[in-house]
């Protein structure tokens, strides 16, 4: 049986979806996902909070949900653990059934210092032994983190433990490439418009996210059929007819 792992194959990356719900979860399942990983901003904008206005009690009830939805590998979007120190959160995580999770090294208004960044990382990794465990370097997606810092992070987190890598929003190919051959980990990239998979693909990329775009993808044919309603107008109906075959795949 091929394990989470084995499906990051730099070259032929992993298309992983990021499921909000269990629902959604479930109908990425039958739409051919081979796995799934969480999105915390997604997540969040179901209870109606802005992402890392949750608790970890509420991920944990969410990854549990999202796990006895699918039979395929599910991934979580942990944060930075939601503690100081971070081993008891990967340890409740991984009794939920997940098979992965990430740590990044953002602790809500700064990015770790590099030492006690790396040692949250060795702590996720010796509370959750089996788990794959994303190092996240935060540094580009909260302000300007040069490419050799971020490389010298994920390298430091690899070597703590972490099995994949991943800098938010680094979007430069010819960055990504050097990260790619600078690192020691397969290494996953967020899709962002401009992107594309094949380019993303010949660089070495082994796994390919998208973080919460699905979501807001979801909230927007939402937005776009609720302002129709309230205009009078019938339409979006025919939407929602093509919607219901699609949660069909799902709840029969």
């Amino acid at each position: 049986m091929t394990s989470f792992l084995d499906l990051h194959v730099p070259g032929e990356p992993l298309l992983i979806p990021n499921p909000w719900d269990a629902g959604s979860a479930g109908l990425f399942q039958a739409l051919g996902a081979k796995a799934l990983a969480t999105t915390s901003a997604g997540f969040a904008a179901t209870l109606g909070h802005a992402d890392s206005g949750v608790t970890l009690d509420q991920v944990l009830q969410h990854c549990q949900l999202v796990c006895d939805a699918v039979g395929i590998p599910v991934s979580a979007d942990l944060e930075n653990g939601y503690a100081k120190d971070p081993g008891p959160s990967y340890a409740a995580a991984a009794a939920t059934g997940l098979a992965g999770a990430s740590i990044e090294d953002w602790s809500g208004s700064a990015v770790y210092p590099p030492a006690e960044a790396v040692e949250r990382v060795r702590a996720a990794r010796t509370a959750a032994p089996d788990l794959v465990l994303t190092g996240r370097a935060e540094g580009r997606l909260r302000g300007d983190g040069p490419l050799t810092d971020l490389i010298d992070r994920l390298n430091a987190y690899a070597e703590a433990g972490a099995d994949v890598l991943y800098a938010p929003v680094v979007t430069d190919l010819d960055e990504l490439r050097t990260l790619v051959k600078e690192v020691s980990r397969p290494v996953n990239a967020l899709l962002l418009p401009g992107m594309t998979i094949p380019s993303l693909a010949d660089i070495g990329i082994a796994r390919i996210s998208v973080g919460g775009q699905l979501a807001w993808a979801a909230w927007n044919g939402a937005a776009v059929a609720a302002r129709d309603f309230l205009a009078g107008n019938v339409d979006w109906l025919a939407q929602a007819g093509e919607g219901r075959t699609a949660a069909g795949l799902v709840i029969g």
